[in-house]
């Protein structure tokens, strides 16, 4: 990635720990509690959109709220020779599947997958074994969460300091 689009500034990250903290907050509101013009908060917006530093708009959903309380961190190796999208493209057709990962290791996939009890887990394992190309699975179950899935750290380290 090319140094000009991985760069953020602070008003940047004024922005998106703005939008993190408050994520229904308006374009409006946000230019108001920032002190600059609405239309240089949109473009700010617009840029980091399209630049994919902002993947999403929508809610961020506890699966644990809709019922989802088990989550589990499965590790599958596959038959090379399917390849890896046959399977990818069996996984996401299993709601439970959160999230793939090409992963290195003893392993070749790394899901995370949620299910309703350890019961439901093991239909949600058989599911995703279902497929040919999945040789063999190794799952570990979560039992708390310690730190959520958090990108704002990131963002503060990414801030570029600008001394012209």
């Amino acid at each position: 990635m090319s140094k000009l689009t991985s760069e953020i500034d602070a008003l940047d990250a004024r922005l998106l720990a703005l939008l993190d903290a408050e994520p229904r907050i308006g374009v409006l509101e946000c230019s108001r509690r920032l002190r600059v013009a609405r239309g240089t908060v949109q473009a700010r917006l617009d840029r980091l959109a399209a630049r994919g530093v902002i993947r999403s708009l929508g809610p961020d959903i506890d699966p644990a709220a809709l019922g989802y309380g088990v989550t589990a961190f499965v590790t599958l190796e596959i038959r090379q020779r399917f390849g890896h999208d046959p399977v990818a493209a069996h996984l996401s057709e299993i709601p439970e599947v959160l999230e793939v990962h090409t992963i290195t290791g003893s392993g070749d996939l790394l899901c995370r997958i949620v299910a309703r009890s350890n019961a439901d887990l093991q239909r949600v394992i058989d599911r995703v074994m279902s497929h040919e190309g999945i040789v063999r699975s190794s799952t570990i179950i979560a039992l708390a969460e310690q730190i959520r899935y958090r990108v704002l750290p990131l963002v503060r380290a990414a801030v570029v300091t600008s001394i012209e």
